[in-house]
């Protein structure tokens, strides 16, 4: 029997479409440190001109416009999550910010993390790996999530940009079944960081639970919920 998709149905409306992009977008790049505005991310991204735009610096405005990009292919890719589409994100998001291509081929690491990321001959698999449990656990969906994302985050497989993609993937995933996607604002970061450090999936599924609730009332607020 066919189910429409509650938020695909949501975002027909053009107003809380753009919110949710825009609040998307720009928390999703303070947490990592960007300081683009609401009102200048919305300018950014769907090119609204009412707001002049004075020196913003150009990694911040690339942010915002890749990540948008991001968004949108995925939003058109629901029906598929493979090594290639991953790599395409990460692509897209260090567009023009870091002269990269694929998954990484150096060691990184992660400022304030207790733990080191594989070696970059490793990552292609791991993240294959990673792929296949999600596909065929037997855990509910908000688990299998939980367990990828924080897995991600913690194989780091990107030079730069891996917040970012692994946010998108979080949205992917939820949206790709049914669920409400999330915006981590970055007053979560403290929080969300812990999570991922500490490895905790029952209190990642009940953080994605939180946020899903919180965007049922920004839904609401526009009447599409």
């Amino acid at each position: 029997m066919f189910v429409e998709n509650k938020f695909l149905n949501a975002i027909k409306k053009r107003e809380y479409f753009e919110n949710f992009i825009t609040r998307s977008i720009k928390c999703s790049n303070a947490i990592e440190g960007n300081t683009l505005s609401y009102a200048e991310t919305y300018s950014i991204v769907f090119n609204d001109e009412s707001l002049p735009l004075q020196n913003v610096n150009p990694r911040e405005l690339y942010e915002a416009i890749n990540l948008k990009y991001a968004i949108d292919m995925s939003l058109s890719n629901l029906d598929r999550l493979d090594n290639g589409l991953i790599v395409k994100f990460g692509d897209i998001i260090n567009r023009n910010i870091k002269d990269t291509s694929g998954y990484r081929k150096i060691q990184n690491y992660i400022n304030g993390a207790d733990f080191v990321p594989p070696k970059p001959e490793l990552v292609s698999s791991l993240m294959s790996e990673l792929l296949y449990e999600f596909d065929n656990s037997e855990y509910n969906v908000f688990e299998r999530i939980a367990k990828f994302h924080i897995n991600f985050e913690h194989i780091h497989p990107f030079e730069d940009g891996n917040g970012r993609v692994g946010r998108l993937l979080i949205n992917h995933q939820l949206i790709s079944n049914n669920e409400i996607p999330i915006v981590i604002d970055d007053s979560d970061r403290i929080r969300y960081f812990n999570l991922i450090q500490d490895y905790d999936i029952d209190g990642f599924v009940l953080f994605i639970k939180e946020l899903q609730e919180r965007e049922v009332l920004k839904m609401k607020e526009y009447g599409v919920y």
